[in-house]
């Protein structure tokens, strides 16, 4: 009895101190183990929340909301506006290693979301202000399709944001979550402005300037399911990323906000309680998201859904990104 509690006391202690990082193996006795970068392993008989069925959770992207909340949805990304300041609490949305892919270039064109009832901020809410329309979104995630080019300018996916760190850190991180896309195949992410304490605003519209922005990525693909997050102060820096990483958790309570509510919960409270540095890369591949030489774009990647809710996977030479089904 007292050698059976040991061995429980020392399986627990493995299992809360490893990274989780991981890829299940079976022995010569057909025992499964996880095993870890750093080479050990742990018997995984009775850990149910590893043994993932059901990889593609549809919308497992969109944080908690109550039933008084308005998502808004576009073809790449999904949004809660904060009308109080004239931004998104959250932008969330799935990135494919396909999607890295850039078809289109940037289009530069402002415009106020069609779909937010209420009024967005605008052109003049920024101009003179010192500050960029800095995407949540970013451009470079959605060109993979004209319509999400276009949409990804929406006044609803840009937050004031100072220059020096529109331009530097944080496009650095955006190039890095792309990297890891095409390491990891497929990710889910949740970016978006601290709203909350005090804060300056623009404009006549009074746009809220964040003091901290923050992103939130999840890599649900086995072997190596992990996740990671992000909290930045809206200013320049020159620090490595690694000292801007959290936990999801961390972020969930500087935040106020649910990520990833989906998951079963014994999967979310590991993942989001657990940061693994070593499981994730640190050199972003840029070359890897450039456009294509040729003016001519022969086939994308259909944007249409299906009725299980997955990515259409037929190609289409259509400017809408669509296919004749879609």
């Amino acid at each position: 009895m007292l050698k059976t509690t040991i061995k429980v006391i020392i399986v627990i202690i493995l299992f809360q101190t490893l990274a989780f990082c991981q890829e299940e193996v079976k022995k010569n006795d057909s025992n499964k183990v996880l095993l870890y970068e750093n080479g050990t392993g742990l018997n995984a008989d009775s850990i149910k929340l590893h043994n993932i069925k059901d990889s593609s959770i549809l919308k497992l992207e969109i944080p908690k909301t109550n039933s008084k909340d308005k998502i808004i949805e576009h073809t790449g990304y999904s949004l809660l506006y904060n009308e109080i300041h004239e931004q998104a609490d959250w932008v969330a949305y799935q990135l494919t290693k396909e999607e890295t892919t850039k078809l289109y270039e940037r289009t530069n064109k402002f415009n106020i979301d069609p779909k937010v009832n209420t009024i967005t901020a605008s052109d003049i809410d920024y101009k003179g202000s010192g500050y960029d329309r800095g995407h949540l979104a970013p451009a470079s995630d959605m060109g993979w399709s004209s319509i999400t080019m276009k949409e990804s300018f929406y006044y609803s996916n840009m937050s004031p944001q100072n220059p020096s760190f529109n331009r530097g850190i944080w496009k650095k991180l955006e190039e890095l979550v792309r990297t890891w896309a095409i390491e990891n195949n497929n990710l889910y992410i949740v970016t978006g402005p601290v709203l909350k304490g005090e804060v300056t605003s623009i404009g006549i519209n009074k746009v809220s300037v964040p003091k901290y922005y923050y992103k939130v990525i999840l890599d649900f693909s086995q072997p190596s399911i992990k996740g990671i997050g992000f909290i930045l102060p809206n200013l320049g820096s020159k620090e490595s990323l690694k000292n801007y990483v959290v936990t999801i958790d961390s972020v969930e309570k500087f935040t106020g906000i649910d990520f990833f509510p989906l998951l079963q919960d014994e999967q979310e409270n590991l993942i989001e309680s657990t940061l693994c540095i070593e499981c994730w890369s640190w050199k972003s591949n840029t070359s890897t998201n450039k456009i294509s030489d040729n003016k001519e774009v022969l086939s994308k990647q259909c944007t249409g859904t299906t009725k299980k809710g997955k990515r259409c996977k037929r190609t289409t030479k259509n400017d809408n990104g669509r296919c004749f089904q879609h």
